[in-house]
């Protein structure tokens, strides 16, 4: 499960690929199930290997104290995750992480949402967190915040003094959009068309990152999910709460075929637990 070839676990293991194949079909024939299908080259675990192994897993690590070193191993956190999150909030995360936990390495990559589930997937990384939602077989979701939309503008803008702001206030208003690619485009879309409110697009990007940051030169407002922005701009836009049922979903990305490293559960523990409370989202 861990190489996704008989060849890579012979190479781990130090038997041979065809010891490997027989341990297989025994294992297989005494459960009276398969565990892996071929495919393009590879091995896949089936569900039933999935939750065998899962099984194991206590069994794996009960091993893994005992015959471990006794000195402090130093274990390597593959992160991933996408600009919005990894732009000053993240990299305020990892050092407070490694401050706390010296025998942690971090080996962090700023990339797409899509990436990130590829990632996860070829077991480039142990841990990835974006705000976008992905239903792929081989990777798990869990939850880690959620928000509602925010308006979020210059604070000199007409609508900076609002106490919330509807879709109906939007006509006629210049926006920053974020693209297609985002399925809340397609939502605030629909929302404007039912409520009869037409903005004028000036601009669409692809993170909320940019959205805010245009719309703090001065260029429009924009709608877009206020986690974990908040935290760094809230000093220099307006975040007005958006009445609407446009929600969004922080999670974590792991492997739901691969055992989670004890250094990724840290590190998920680690965020649960120090990110600063904030107006517009709570824990997932």
């Amino acid at each position: 499960m861990q190489s996704g070839t008989t060849t890579g676990a012979a190479r781990q293991l130090g038997v041979s690929q065809s010891a490997i194949s027989r341990s297989i079909g025994n294992l297989e024939d005494r459960m009276g199930s398969a565990l892996f299908e071929r495919e393009a080259g590879r091995l896949r675990p089936t569900q039933e290997a999935v939750r065998l192994n899962r099984r194991l897993d206590p069994l794996f690590d009960a091993l893994d104290r005992i015959d471990g070193p006794a000195e402090p191993v130093q274990e390597t956190l593959r992160l991933i995750a996408p600009p919005t999150y990894a732009h000053r909030f993240l990299v305020h995360q990892i050092n407070s992480f490694l401050t706390m936990n010296p025998n942690f390495f971090v080996s962090f990559e700023v990339n797409t949402s899509d990436e990130v589930v590829r990632g996860i997937l070829d077991d480039r990384f142990d841990l990835g967190i974006t705000g976008v939602e992905q239903s792929r077989v081989g990777i798990k979701m869990l939850p880690y915040r959620k928000s509602q939309a925010v308006c979020v503008m210059a604070q000199n803008h007409p609508l900076s003094d609002r106490h919330e702001v509807r879709p109906e206030d939007l006509d006629g208003e210049r926006m920053i959009a974020l693209t297609h690619r985002h399925a809340r485009r397609g939502q605030l879309e629909r929302l404007m068309h039912q409520t009869r409110s037409d903005p004028q697009i000036i601009a669409e990007v692809s993170t909320s990152f940019a959205a805010a940051d245009l719309a703090k030169e001065g260029l429009g407002l924009t709608v877009i999910n206020p986690f974990p922005l908040y935290h760094y701009r809230s000093d220099d836009l307006a975040f007005i709460p958006f009445v609407s049922p446009i929600q969004y979903q922080s999670r974590f990305i792991v492997s739901d075929i691969r055992p989670v490293p004890r250094a990724a559960r840290a590190f998920m523990r680690h965020l649960r637990l120090n990110t600063p409370a904030d107006p517009f989202s709570d824990k997932g």
